[in-house]
């Protein structure tokens, strides 16, 4: 009877075992179809830059690692609005957009996710970075003062401040309040002056207007052409499309501020999404894009400054001449970003 019970023990044994055994193959065929499904996807990136700024970049991508990218293209609202209702059911993986202010946004909207990588840290300056390293700058876009070079002597030019001086008086030129860029550049100015001497300087803006505020930085720089103004604060890209169209434009560059804070810049950037299907292929992605191979297109597809310290900008850009860029850190114009529209308001700026 012993020996009965003892050989039913055995095969009991032996049937457990076996169905161990089977469950654990099954879970690893899943779990490595799974990871193979996952490897077929695309990187998938919601992007607000233009096609033609991010095409070439990918496919160069592609062809040196052979992943594939999808992406798709709106206003930066857009993509954020998107982001927000999809949840954990995004399919995107990055989100590349342009002004530190929209990723601040899209960081305090919960839909990004920190990124631990020595090479991101190594490639870009903390300044052009989220202090907890979920966004990062990939390019820099210089907002500054551009004259008529046959009304204007560039030795009257000095800073920011100063273009609220009654000399300019009918003399400027301003792009709509309603614009990013100016109010990131407003939020820079509370972060540096307080908003009392800020309000004074925009209202001073205001009363020094040629025309009201256009639509476009293009438009700002049309009209100094036309002579309806003599000065403008504009993205120096727009600057240089319309030098590359004509080089010989009656139109410069003045770099402001290089006595006290600097000249205003901004970034292009992206983040890796929340709830990303591809983390890793994803920061493997956005490392490419900070280092030396990628940079100089990157930057220079929209004429804007490489971020990586270690890579001149295209001869175009580079023919600008040097400048001491302010030092403030770029999340603080998202921080300070509702502030800066309601002193815009406040001081007649539409």
């Amino acid at each position: 009877m012993m020996i009965i019970v003892m050989r039913l023990l055995v095969i009991a044994t032996g049937l457990v075992l076996a169905a161990c055994s089977s469950k654990s193959d099954d879970s690893i065929e899943k779990v490595s179809s799974a990871a193979n499904a996952e490897s077929s996807l695309p990187i998938t990136v919601y992007s607000s830059r233009a096609e033609h700024l991010i095409q070439p970049l990918f496919d160069a991508f592609t062809e040196e690692t052979g992943t594939e990218i999808r992406f798709i293209t709106d206003s930066e609202a857009a993509l954020i609005a998107r982001l927000e209702s999809e949840g954990n059911s995004s399919p995107a993986d990055i989100l590349l957009t342009v002004d530190a202010g929209n990723l601040w946004h899209a960081d305090q909207l919960d839909l990004l996710q920190p990124v631990q990588s020595d090479v991101l840290q190594n490639n870009i300056p903390s300044q052009y970075r989220a202090e907890g390293d979920t966004w990062f700058g990939l390019s820099l876009r210089a907002r500054t003062i551009v004259y008529s070079t046959e009304r204007v002597a560039p030795e009257s030019l000095s800073t920011y401040e100063a273009l609220a001086d009654e000399a300019w008086h009918g003399r400027l030129c301003l792009r709509t309040s309603k614009k990013v860029y100016n109010q990131s550049m407003v939020a820079s100015m509370i972060v540096r002056l307080g908003e009392p001497a800020t309000e004074e300087i925009v209202a001073g803006w205001v009363a020094n207007l040629a025309v009201d505020p256009l639509s476009s930085d293009n438009r700002a720089i049309e009209a100094i052409e036309a002579g309806i103004c003599d000065v403008a604060l504009v993205n120096t890209y727009y600057f240089g499309r319309m030098q590359s169209d004509n080089p010989s434009i009656p139109i410069a560059i003045y770099w402001p501020n290089q006595e006290s804070s600097g000249v205003h810049v901004n970034v292009s950037g992206a983040g890796l999404a929340k709830f990303s299907p591809r983390p890793s292929d994803a920061i493997q992605l956005l490392e490419w894009l900070s280092g030396l191979s990628a940079q100089e297109q990157f930057a220079g597809l929209n004429l804007e400054f490489p971020v990586n310290p270690e890579v001149n900008a295209v001869d175009l850009v580079d023919a600008w001449g040097g400048f001491k860029a302010d030092d403030i850190a770029v999340a603080n114009f998202g921080a300070m970003q509702s502030d800066a529209v309601r002193l815009m308001d406040r001081a007649g700026y539409r």
